[in-house]
């Protein structure tokens, strides 16, 4: 029995292990190369969120379809009809259509990444897998949700074209679309993360994050353009405030190119995503130490 004893605990010494999971001591310690090497698990991860979003439903992504259509039209007959509010010469469903495309890839990151702790704590407490690769599934996932509505806007902008003889634009703006969606990735990634961190111990927040979300609509220009708002001459400095406003008004000028726009707002906002991620992965790398004594 002694012997057996011993020779065991020489085995222990002498094994090499290949993977260590150990505790995460710095604040700064974001250990980003895991998640390349995890790029596997995204990728799944990535497929899941898709797939889930459609199971057990009759028309599947024609829900992105049908979503935006419907709230052009309500905002038409609410904003343009009844409120008579201006869409700075562009056709008013085209209008709110672009601008729903965009917001609605902001909102639905920023919701999704909000639930990052909460919503999978079970997976959390069974297995180890970076964190991160969670709320970053959910940002490119719905890149092909964002690719659906956008396709939507392209097909009802030819048909314009083709049956009104509407100008259609397609030029070196169009370029900047990527840049906008990377922006809109980053603000909405950094604040969710941040609002995931905030609401293991405060799970208040959960309540008001849709309508955070609704209240936020209003103050960026999703349903009226800035130059709305100039002639108005009132809040406008809070709409400037907001760095989804460059974004939405860079988006439109990028697929429209019928109004000018200054650049340099944009830096305004990289500016935001950089804080908003910065604090949100310092947030994310602390609370994750503890997350699940309190979920």
């Amino acid at each position: 029995m002694t012997e057996f004893t011993i020779h065991h605990k020489t085995a222990l010494v002498d094994e090499e292990w290949s993977e260590v999971i150990s505790p995460k001591t710095a604040l700064f310690d974001l250990r980003l190369g895991e998640v390349w090497r995890y790029r596997d698990l995204l990728v799944m991860f990535v497929k899941r969120d898709f797939v889930a979003a459609y199971k057990q439903t009759i028309l599947g992504p024609i829900w992105h379809f049908v979503q935006p259509i419907l709230t052009t039209i309500m905002f038409i007959v609410v904003f343009s009809r009844i409120a008579n509010i201006s869409t700075d010469g562009i056709k008013p469903m085209l209008f709110y259509m672009s601008g729903l495309a965009i917001w609605n890839y902001f909102s639905a990151c920023l919701t999704g990444t909000s639930n990052t702790f909460v919503g999978n704590a079970a997976i959390f407490g069974k297995v180890y897998f970076p964190r991160l690769i969670l709320p970053l599934s959910v940002v490119i996932s719905n890149i092909i949700k964002f690719g659906i509505q956008f396709l939507l806007f392209f097909v009802v902008m030819t048909l314009f074209w083709i049956g009104r003889g509407d100008t259609f634009y397609f030029g070196w703006t169009w370029l900047l679309i990527p840049v906008l969606l990377v922006l809109m990735a980053g603000l909405g990634l950094g604040l969710g993360i941040i609002i995931s961190s905030v609401t293991t111990k405060y799970r208040d927040f959960t309540v008001l994050i849709g309508f955070g979300i609704q209240l936020l609509m209003y103050a960026t220009p999703v349903i009226y353009p800035l130059s709305f708002l100039l002639k108005k001459g009132t809040h406008l400095w809070v709409i400037n405030l907001n760095p989804l406003s460059p974004v939405l008004e860079g988006f439109r000028y990028a697929v429209f190119n019928t109004h000018s726009f200054n650049f340099a707002s944009l830096w305004y906002a990289f500016a935001c995503m950089l804080v908003s991620l910065f604090i949100g992965l310092l947030m994310f790398n602390r609370i994750e130490r503890t997350f699940m004594d309190t979920v």
